[in-house]
């Protein structure tokens, strides 16, 4: 990969709304070279989507309940913790999963409309595959900070100043 590919797609993970003739002119080649880039990172999936950070909480009638889960497996011979990592993201409410170093294996992030949800989510499907020793939930009550974005950076701070 080569330098300009690269600038290409950090301009794109800071913001994947930068047109294709701005990214042109901030790396320095035709909108033609720049699409072609871009078109090739996206059929060698290094481009794999571009997606859209929401605050949720400030959309009324759209609460909902993020929980990431630490999961203990014993992995399966020869494929590793590989196959046990796939059939839990094929789960439609799992939103990531990810090798961890650690106490526990796996690291899984799912999204439910209630905590009793993402609770029978747990005991009915995820506890019951064969490969997962033990999980640990824990439930997000609030996002500061996601993918580089600042949620709620807070208003003034309106107190009176109070000095002796």
């Amino acid at each position: 990969m080569d330098k300009k590919e690269i600038e290409v797609l950090q301009i794109l993970e800071k913001d994947a709304k930068t047109t294709t003739e701005m990214i042109a002119k901030m790396v320095d080649l035709t909108i033609d070279e720049t699409s072609s880039i871009v078109k090739r990172l996206e059929e060698n999936k290094v481009i794999l989507g571009h997606s859209t950070l929401i605050d949720w909480s400030k959309v009324s009638g759209n609460d909902g309940v993020t929980a990431m889960i630490d999961v203990k497996v014993t992995p399966i011979r020869g494929v590793g913790f590989d196959k046990v990592a796939e059939r839990i993201y094929r789960f439609p409410e799992v939103k990531a999963v990810y090798l961890m170093s650690g106490a526990y294996d796996l690291s899984v992030s799912i999204e439910g409309k209630t905590m009793a949800e993402i609770g029978r989510f747990i005991s009915e499907k995820l506890s019951t595959l064969d490969s997962v020793v033990s999980t640990t939930t824990h439930f997000i009550l609030k996002k500061y900070k996601h993918d580089g974005v600042v949620f709620d950076e807070g208003e003034d701070d309106r107190r009176i100043v109070v000095t002796p």
